[in-house]
């Protein structure tokens, strides 16, 4: 449900999942910088950071029913199916769990983009 107005309510599920993805990839890029094998990290870390810029950006194209939001949404998938991948190169807990939210926010971005 949207927060002043209900303008934004059919995209609200997407809205939560960037949110909570761009969370997790902070997170998990965080826990990143402190792996022994980091220098084996480098693609992760760098996607992790544009994965949860551009979930923040979607966030706010969807918030102001911006006239490119569905094919930002669109790019939006591109990037979390990329960081999944990335991240599921790793075994720890934090690039699992990461990888599992960047599933769910490009599946629910391809929804939107497909409205």
């Amino acid at each position: 449900m949207g927060i002043v107005t209900n303008k934004t309510d059919k995209h609200q599920s997407c809205i939560d999942s960037c949110q909570k993805c761009a969370q997790a990839c902070y997170e998990c890029f965080n826990e990143c910088l402190n792996e022994s094998n980091l220098n084996e990290r480098k693609n992760c870390v760098s996607t992790l950071v544009e994965c949860a810029m551009m979930c923040q950006m979607s966030v706010s194209m969807m918030s102001m029913s911006g006239q490119f939001a569905k094919e930002h949404c669109e790019l939006c998938a591109k990037i979390c199916e990329k960081c999944e991948k990335e991240c599921n190169m790793f075994k720890d807990d934090h690039c699992q769990k990461c990888a599992d939210m960047c599933r769910k926010c490009a599946d629910e971005c391809r929804k939107m983009a497909n409205m």
